[in-house]
């Protein structure tokens, strides 16, 4: 796969990506996790990431908050509004710890109260799982305060949390594998809303916006400890109409996020 300087030998990825930008990337993190080996994470390096990609805006999250320190690494994600090189720049998005619920509450009102308007949860990092009573309590909570909820963890079992709560989500780890899943449940939940990272299969785009409308799609790349040329290349050489196109490369991302 060749890159942006040309070099490469197995084929022109970007020529079949062509014109497409990234308005809005709806899964960037900044930092790093402690337990593996990874591309630099800070702030300056994921934006020249995302530079580089023609991803105008990610919404980011700090490895910090979700690892080690909530409020410290949510005070660095906020910082990263003022941040911009290469034409890209930083949505913040919060982060809480779900192994307490209760700090977790009141993080997430601090957030609201700072103009946050999303908050990532990390279930598998933090060792969480979908059953338990505190994803749902901070399911319920942010959905109060009107937060968009990003959250990784498989989606067959993360989406009952959020189920019948009005609640807005993004889930981040949908796999074409589960893809039929995903499309069960977000029949009954209209505020159920995917990313593309894992749907690369070859009808897995064209199948969410036939069954459940292209508004459901949000890019995802998970930079930069995830690859972003492979979901903007199906992306970009799918079967979605310009305008569709244009939506889930950052149209449905701000409208959530804003």
């Amino acid at each position: 796969m060749t890159t942006r300087d040309g070099t490469g030998t197995a084929f022109d990825a970007w020529r079949l990506i062509g014109d497409l930008e990234v308005t809005l990337d709806v899964d960037v993190l900044v930092g790093a996790y402690p337990d593996r080996d990874g591309p630099p994470g800070a702030p300056g390096q994921v934006l020249a990431t995302l530079a580089r990609h023609r991803i105008r805006a990610g919404a980011a999250a700090s490895l910090r908050a979700a690892l080690f320190d909530v409020r410290s690494g949510n005070d660095e994600a906020l910082a990263l509004r003022a941040l911009r090189a290469e034409g890209s720049a930083f949505v913040p998005v919060g982060a809480v710890d779900l192994r307490d619920p209760i700090r977790a509450a009141r993080e997430l009102e601090r957030l609201a109260a700072q103009g946050t308007r999303a908050v990532r949860l990390f279930p598998e990092e933090q060792g969480v799982e979908a059953g338990f009573p505190s994803v749902r309590h901070v399911a319920r909570r942010a959905t109060a305060l009107g937060l968009t909820v990003l959250t990784g963890g498989d989606v067959r079992r993360f989406w009952r949390p959020f189920a019948g709560i009005g609640a807005r989500v993004v889930f981040l780890d949908t796999h074409f594998y589960h893809l039929g899943d995903f499309l069960v449940a977000a029949a009954d939940e209209p505020g159920f809303h995917t990313s593309t990272r894992l749907l690369n299969s070859p009808d897995a785009l064209e199948t969410v916006a036939a069954e459940a409308g292209a508004d459901r799609l949000l890019y995802g790349s998970r930079a930069p400890h995830c690859e972003p040329l492979v979901p903007l290349l199906r992306l970009a050489t799918g079967g979605l109409k310009p305008d569709e196109v244009a939506a889930v490369a950052g149209g449905n991302a701000r409208r959530l996020l804003s």
